[in-house]
């Protein structure tokens, strides 16, 4: 066991033995150290708020920035301790859209991203579903961050539910891992993926519009859908207030091309189409964005 998950082992425990006043305050001041102190996750924010709100101060940019810091330890509070204070509150908006594909064991792909928490997303979804539906199956794509201890055990409780999981390292989605998630789709399956991380320089990945940038999104969940047959799913999950979250999953997003020369302009179409309601989805919460690699690219030598 690392030193940092020793840490939050005992933080927990004392937190349950004390209240949640404890793990605010503790989390409170790590989120202000990473504020102050790593400067190159701070300049990300700054330059995605300056493309969310441009024409504003710097010290505007900068207050956006530390509540994005401290609103990312609220998620770990919720999840941690939930019945601290009462049950989350969960506005469901058009999740029926996902019961067809469910009860027909159709397959789809939860197309999240990281407005939100991706563990708490796919723990809200499971849970959602999971009582009218015992026998679904969800997989997930996730990025294997090294010597992240703490990461590593929530992966470990995931597996623990029966999700199963492909963790992918600093290297691009395998044909192995593709043709994986391709047979889980055709059996029924669910697969769940990030469309706004590229884990490294040399990824596969699609250039989009956002926010009147150009942003890079990977390109595996496109050709997953279009070799699968099966449909995407953008999923978001955001926190509105204490234990407060809003659910939405968008229609069916499915990607045909007639032909071969077809397929890359059918992907970078659904490719957009993403962008363009993660972008709508940004401007209702700004402050639950929390992507601190760089996303957006810089332009004009910025």
């Amino acid at each position: 066991m690392g030193m940092k998950d020793f840490f939050y082992r005992i933080l927990i425990t004392l937190t349950r033995l004390t209240g949640t006043w404890l793990f605010r305050t503790v989390s409170w001041i790590i989120a202000s150290g990473y504020f102050f102190f790593s400067l190159r996750r701070v300049r990300n924010s700054l330059y995605f708020y300056r493309a969310l709100f441009p024409g504003r101060s710097r010290m505007y940019y900068l207050s956006c920035a530390w509540r994005q810091f401290h609103r990312f330890t609220h998620v770990f509070l919720d999840r941690l301790f939930p019945h601290e204070e009462k049950l989350p509150i969960i506005t469901r908006k058009d999740t029926h859209l996902l019961t067809d594909a469910i009860k027909g064991k159709q397959g789809g792909i939860l197309l999240m991203s990281h407005l939100g928490h991706w563990e708490l997303t796919d723990h809200m979804f499971f849970n959602l579903y999971k009582d009218d539906h015992p026998d679904i199956k969800l997989l997930l794509y996730l990025g294997r961050k090294h010597q992240e201890q703490i990461e590593s055990r929530q992966k470990k409780d995931i597996a623990a539910r029966g999700i199963e999981m492909i963790s992918i390292t600093e290297n691009d989605v395998t044909p192995l891992d593709l043709v994986k998630g391709i047979q889980f789709l055709r059996s029924g399956g669910l697969v769940s993926m990030t469309g706004d991380r590229c884990w490294r320089d040399d990824q596969r990945f699609l250039s989009v519009r956002f926010l009147n940038h150009k942003a890079r999104i990977p390109e595996a969940p496109f050709v997953l859908a279009l070799l699968s047959g099966a449909p995407i799913f953008i999923f978001f999950t955001h926190r509105t207030g204490p234990y407060q979250y809003d659910l939405h999953i968008f229609p069916p997003l499915h990607i045909h091309a007639p032909h071969r020369k077809d397929r890359q302009q059918a992907i970078q179409c659904a490719a957009q189409f993403y962008a363009d309601r993660l972008e709508e989805m940004v401007q209702q919460a700004p402050f639950e964005w929390f992507h601190f690699e760089p996303f957006i690219e810089r332009e004009n030598g910025e």
